[in-house]
């Protein structure tokens, strides 16, 4: 449980960033959304209310107990993702969703959480000064069951989300030329086979649009060209709170979901897009900064992978808004719509907040 000791030596200013942004992100997906059926930011707003319950349960328990426990939690995880393929919802194509009376779970994305403690008991206990060839067979092995369970859904995507978790434990475990090498060959190697063998004929348009939008204004260019358009009609102040013609005109796709920052570039301008990357920002700072307070390798292993788990998709989700990455569905952390993506990520800071709280225990 979590005694006065541990309430001391809590991070509250980190508390208190990510509650300021999760509140930012409901009022643009109410801003994005107050015209649909479905309430998105009042089930927002709930979602938040469940996962600052998660947040204190988590929080009870050590998280060296999490680690412990982590490969049970991973082979139950496994069989859920496996049986979502059988019973699980499909929505916009992809069968990713169990369905609950009045809500919805999304299990990959919880998945990281359990990816992240798995890897942070194999990786921690390993003391040489360069990642063996076992030892990076292994953390491969970790997430290519899941990656593998979660593309059939098919949801490509956050697939390829596990990726950074498990490379931002390479970098801690020690690369070196040899590893870097082989990483590349293999990353070279797995996208000529993905192009020619997995993916779909969209999914490659989604990536030929990168290159050139313009070829198929109507079709696979037509998310970023208006994304772009939202973003640069903002201009220097905006035009507004719920007075965007993009979003509120619905010419904007899945502005409340994906979009949710271009809305904040036509509604708030150069001003909102800066004050919210500052936001944002300090956030993630304050995640990196806080590798210092660990008491074990357990714990910075923990820190440093939920710190890339949260910037990788931050940084993939505005490039994908300005045309820099293929439509990838990666949602913008706290501020885009989706409950499984705002518990994963308070799940994820509850355990930073976990190490940092007890960096004085049992020492």
């Amino acid at each position: 449980m979590i005694d006065r000791n541990l309430l001391r030596n809590t991070d509250w200013i980190l508390i208190g960033i990510l509650l300021l942004n999760s509140i930012l992100g409901v009022a643009f997906i109410y801003s994005s959304s107050h015209y649909l059926p479905g309430n998105y930011y009042v089930k927002q707003i709930l979602w938040m209310v469940f996962s600052s319950i998660a947040i204190f349960l988590f929080l009870c328990v050590d998280y060296s107990t999490l680690v412990t426990y982590s490969l049970y939690l991973y082979l139950v995880l496994i069989g859920v993702l496996g049986g979502i393929l059988i019973f699980g919802m499909p929505i916009a194509g992809a069968k990713s969703w169990f369905k609950f009376p009045f809500f919805n779970v999304q299990p990959s994305e919880v998945a990281k959480i359990m990816i992240i403690l798995l890897l942070a008991n194999v990786f921690a206990k390993f003391r040489r000064n360069y990642l063996s060839m076992g030892k990076g067979f292994l953390g491969v092995s970790i997430i290519a069951v899941p990656a593998f369970l979660v593309a059939l859904q098919p949801d490509l995507g956050t697939a390829l989300s596990y990726i950074p978790i498990l490379l931002a434990a390479f970098f801690l475990a020690g690369l070196n030329k040899k590893t870097i090498i082989g990483i590349l060959i293999c990353g070279l190697l797995l996208g000529i086979f993905g192009w020619n063998f997995g993916l779909k004929d969209y999914q490659k348009k989604r990536l030929t649009a990168l290159i050139s939008p313009s070829q198929d204004p109507l079709g696979s260019g037509y998310h970023i060209l208006q994304s772009k358009i939202a973003i640069g009609s903002g201009g220097f102040l905006g035009k507004g709170f719920r007075k965007g013609t993009q979003s509120q005109l619905r010419f904007l796709p899945a502005r409340h979901t994906d979009f949710v920052f271009s809305v904040v570039g036509e509604e708030f301008g150069f001003i909102g897009v800066v004050l919210i990357l500052l936001s944002y920002s300090f956030l993630l700072w304050r995640l990196f900064q806080s590798i210092g307070h660990s008491r074990d390798r357990t714990g910075v292993y923990i820190i440093f992978m939920v710190a890339i788990m949260i910037a990788f998709q931050f940084l993939i989700n505005l490039m994908m808004i300005i045309g820099l990455f293929p439509i990838a569905g990666i949602p913008l952390p706290l501020f885009s719509y989706g409950g499984s993506s705002l518990l994963t990520t308070y799940i994820g800071i509850a355990l930073v907040l976990n190490v940092k709280m007890r960096r004085f225990a049992n020492i």
